[in-house]
């Protein structure tokens, strides 16, 4: 663990060195990430014209992500958890590098592209639980909460900036000129992972097997905290995502190119990161778990009022607040999965939490497009919200203990409702 700076009134995160490069590391991966995304979107929707082939480009990424993350999980907590995030990026790069060649040679079948997908969604089940259980490390266990939210925001940054880039790389060199920047960032990623001077060895001793693989999902499944609040994230954003259809909001609802699906992409990341900004400087408080549940209301509201708008200005709003909504709903679930969980199972909880992150992004880009292209846009959008506000409530009466949660931190010190006997993992690390 980084030593803690005791003269500091106001501990500041970026004074521990890993920390910032693993700050500068993900900025670039995430930028290059988004970046790609809004080519691959732009480029399939123009070659292909169908809302289902944009949810393909989910389900693409959501199956080897599913498959593997669980063996993702046990390898991050078995193998020194830097180079995996260096040996992952290097794929990324591979993927950067085979879209610039699917561009540059005008291939017209989407197939390739799916199949660079599945290559990214296989590097990403052992990216992140890896990347999320080696933050511990960074900085000392008082900071985590801060550290968390910084996490957020570089993440929230990277995906204002990156749709608003591969948006003007785009209309400036079309997608070839998009994938050359993204290579060129995931490069950069690379190098800054390898300047990493922590080391977190071996975390776990127990052997390989089926039991150990699924100690994680049997870890969540005894947390009710931790089960309510990956579960509520994983149903609301499921149904209430709608990042698969901005394409065709933006060329075929609002009437704008490029540069608007840009802004569009951006916005929820515009809102998301500045509730992170204040959470990192001004922690939650009290009543953290009510907080949780009307974030998520207030995410479904917007989403809602995005579904039904034909004003470019409203629809960014609403995508902004959608997105603000939803950090408050990270920090929560992030920091009790971290501090309530012990160090030699934070890569499996990681990789079940990522799992179900994953379920909720890019299974839902595939629920969303699928649903769109049976009943149309505007009503796949409609009722994806309210589906997301019919959740809240159900999970507000399902999960009391949730919605009572006050100081994340006391909750966090505390036996977790659902341990019992031996066998139960201990919740402090």
């Amino acid at each position: 663990m980084a030593s803690s700076d005791a003269s500091a009134a106001a501990p500041n995160v970026f004074r521990h060195r890993d920390f910032r490069l693993y700050q500068l590391a993900r900025l670039c991966a995430v930028l290059a990430v988004q970046i790609e995304s809004v080519a691959i979107g732009w480029q399939i929707y123009e070659l292909t014209g169908s809302a289902l082939a944009l949810g393909y480009t989910g389900l693409a990424q959501f199956l080897p992500f599913f498959a593997f993350s669980l063996i993702g999980g046990q390898v991050a907590d078995r193998v020194d958890r830097r180079t995996i995030l260096a040996v992952c990026q290097g794929v990324m790069l591979l993927c950067s590098l085979l879209l610039l060649t699917f561009s540059l040679g005008h291939v017209r079948d989407v197939r390739f592209v799916y199949g660079v997908l599945v290559l990214f969604g296989t590097a990403r089940a052992f990216y992140s639980p890896a990347g999320s259980a080696i933050t511990p490390y960074l900085v000392p266990t008082e900071e985590l909460s801060r550290a968390i939210a910084v996490n957020s925001t570089t993440w929230q940054v990277a995906t204002i900036a990156g749709p608003a880039v591969g948006g003007l790389l785009g209309g400036w060199a079309g997608a070839t000129g998009a994938y050359i920047g993204s290579a060129a960032l995931c490069a950069l990623s690379v190098v800054w992972i390898l300047s990493l001077k922590v080391r977190t060895g071996r975390a776990s001793s127990e052997s390989f097997s089926i039991s150990t693989l699924l100690a994680g999902l049997r870890f969540v499944r005894r947390q009710r905290l931790l089960l309510g609040s990956i579960t509520l994230d994983l149903f609301a954003v499921l149904l209430g995502g709608a990042v698969a259809l901005l394409p065709i909001y933006a060329r075929d609802v609002l009437h704008t190119g490029a540069w608007g699906l840009g802004l569009l992409r951006s916005a929820p990341a515009v809102g998301a990161a500045l509730v992170a900004v204040v959470i990192a400087v001004r922690p939650l408080g009290g009543r953290a778990g009510w907080k949780m549940f009307v974030s998520v209301a207030i995410f479904g509201a917007a989403t809602l009022v995005f579904g039904v708008s034909r004003s470019l200005p409203l629809s960014i709003l609403a995508l902004a607040v959608a997105g603000a909504a939803d950090m408050v709903s990270v920090v929560v679930r992030s920091t009790l999965e971290l501090m309530a969980t012990p160090d030699e199972m934070r890569g499996r909880v990681g990789a079940v939490n990522m799992m179900c992150v994953g379920a909720s992004n890019e299974l839902g880009e595939f629920r969303a497009g699928a649903f769109a292209e049976h009943v149309g846009v505007v009503p796949a959008v409609v009722a994806g919200a309210v589906g997301t506000l019919v959740v809240v409530a159900l999970w507000a009466w399902a999960f009391p203990e949730l919605r009572r949660v006050d100081h994340l931190e006391d909750a966090a010190r505390q036996p977790l409702p659902g341990d019992a006997g031996p066998e139960a993992v201990g919740t402090t690390s």
